[in-house]
């Protein structure tokens, strides 16, 4: 997997039974697209993972994480739009305070598991959410073209 330096962000799923969150983006990169939570880590003021997932979190639909698991680190890379070029850490929350609600960047809606719109999602997510719904640890890359599309892709199941 490449190692070159990249900009870190987080996102997060709220997991309800057999439910999970998600939401459809209203502006900035993803937009008109379903996905979880998060964002950048503000590495330039000291800023933790877990601090980024709580400020993001709490930012975009009003809720405060109080129980958490890290499942995943994916590397993606876009050669035409260098600002998808980061390194995500992904994360289950399946306790938090407060109830979700929509913000000027997200809508958030609760769907069975069983029924995630992929189609409705960015074009990696259908690789590796599955297998993190269905507890597994892993580490991926994603290669796309300009319009968004994977031209290659590596993901592995890591043991913790």
């Amino acid at each position: 997997m490449s190692n070159q330096n990249l900009r870190k962000t987080t996102v997060a799923y709220l997991i309800r039974g057999d439910q999970i969150l998600l939401a459809m983006k209203k502006r900035g990169l993803g937009e008109g697209k379903l996905n979880g939570f998060g964002g950048k880590v503000k590495e330039e003021k000291g800023e933790t993972l877990e601090e980024a997932l709580a400020r993001e979190t709490m930012e975009e639909i009003g809720v405060k994480p109080l129980s958490y698991t890290q499942k995943a680190i994916l590397k993606f890379f876009a050669s035409e739009h260098q600002d998808w070029n980061q390194e995500v850490y992904v994360y289950l929350i399946d306790k938090w305070e407060g109830e979700p609600q929509e913000s000027e960047e997200m809508k958030p809606k609760w769907l069975p598991i069983a029924k995630i719109p992929y189609q409705k999602m960015w074009a990696d997510d259908p690789f590796w959410l599955p297998q993190v719904l269905a507890g597994k640890n892993l580490k991926g890359e994603f290669h796309f073209n300009a319009k968004g599309e994977i031209l290659k892709h590596k993901v592995k199941i890591i043991k913790t």
